[in-house]
């Protein structure tokens, strides 16, 4: 699925006529594009700010750029986790004259909502980053989030293996469930881990899902799982930086963070810090400037009246729908790589290198 996908978006998305590659059924806005009398505008709903800092530092920029670069007018607010402010920035955006829709989902059920609305009113619609199950959104761009589960997994086992862990315990503290994106994550990382569990190289420990990515109640669930086992857990697939620095939080109170192997996903400054101090086994980073690209150029399409056909499809598995859709791919981040993410400008070296980190930053050949 991830296969060549970089090279298909860095060379541009095909137009055609074709309204079936836009997912839509009729002729007017909601089918692959927007009157030629209206003006182009798109409005992008983000999700919030507190389960990642990557909404407002990255993906908000990046697409705000390249709409600028593009003469296209935005809208671009965060609903901060509120399902009713999230509707509520949605009927706004619409009445503005939005000819476009691009929202970041809180739950399939609201997301459904308002892609349902704005497709009933004529305005094109595009899922990014989250899957909408059962949606109507004519495009979905994100990341291949079973590869991405899949990388965590990998990462682990290498951690786990470089501690010459004997049939060490992990536990899996995972995503939201009503982020579909978090099924995919881990399916992708039990597909690794599995395999483990069956043949007894390794234990499965206490496996639970943190509401609404929640980092402050995930550190709560992960205390609640080192008291359980009795503090005999020797690795933690945590599924984000934010899951993983509130689980290395608890283990510095036990005196086991640098023992305990911990993942994480999104190569966020504070993950990334967390693996040059020894206390985060890894992380993966999604390109999210490509990404947001990609996103802003089928938006852009769409807001004047083009048909896009995206490189591949996603079948969505409530609705059966295939999706078109633009699915990168992600990459494994350890210590000795942190450097790529910093030369790929998706962070700088004066946010990741404190005075903590004098020593481990050139050890890591970060100079």
């Amino acid at each position: 699925m991830r296969r060549g996908t970089l090279a298909l978006v860095a060379t541009g998305l095909l137009l055609t006529g074709s309204a079936a590659a836009c997912g839509g059924d009729d002729g007017g806005a909601a089918s692959g594009g927007t009157p030629a009398t209206k003006t182009p505008r798109v409005g992008v709903i983000l999700p919030d700010s507190a389960s990642s800092n990557r909404w407002e530092t990255a993906d908000r920029k990046f697409l705000k750029e390249a709409f600028d670069a593009a003469g296209v007018q935005s809208d671009i607010q965060n609903a901060q986790n509120d399902k009713n402010r999230f509707q509520t920035i949605a009927d706004q955006m619409i009445t503005n004259g939005a000819t476009v829709l691009m929202i970041v989902n809180l739950d399939s059920g609201t997301g459904k909502a308002v892609l349902d609305n704005a497709k009933n009113k004529g305005v094109a619609t595009i899922d990014y980053d989250r899957l909408t199950l059962g949606g109507s959104a004519q495009y979905y761009v994100s990341f291949d989030n079973v590869g991405v589960g899949k990388l965590q997994g990998e990462g682990l086992v290498k951690c786990l293996t470089d501690k010459n862990a004997k049939t060490p315990v992990v536990a899996e503290l995972n995503g939201a469930p009503t982020d579909n994106n978090a099924t995919l994550f881990k399916q992708g990382y039990d597909s690794v881990l599995k395999p483990k569990y069956d043949s007894g190289d390794y234990k499965k420990g206490p496996d639970q899902s943190v509401p609404e990515w929640n980092n402050a109640q995930g550190g709560t669930i992960f205390e609640q799982m080192l008291t359980q086992t009795g503090g005999k857990i020797d690795g933690v697939l945590a599924a984000n930086d934010g899951l993983g620095n509130a689980v290395i939080s608890v283990l510095k109170k036990n005196k086991l963070n640098g023992r305990v192997p911990v993942t994480g996903q999104d190569a966020t400054v504070e993950g990334l810090q967390n693996i040059l101090a020894g206390d985060q086994c890894m992380t993966v980073y999604k390109a999210i400037k490509q990404e947001a690209q990609a996103a802003a150029e089928l938006a852009i399409g769409l807001a004047k009246g083009e048909k896009k056909t995206a490189p591949q499809t996603l079948k969505d598995p409530e609705s059966g729908r295939d999706v078109p859709s633009v699915l990168l791919a992600p990459k494994l981040i350890y210590k000795e790589n942190v450097k790529d993410v910093i030369a790929d400008g998706f962070v700088t070296k004066e946010q990741v290198c404190t005075a903590a980190l004098a020593d481990a930053c050139p050890a890591a050949g970060i100079s």
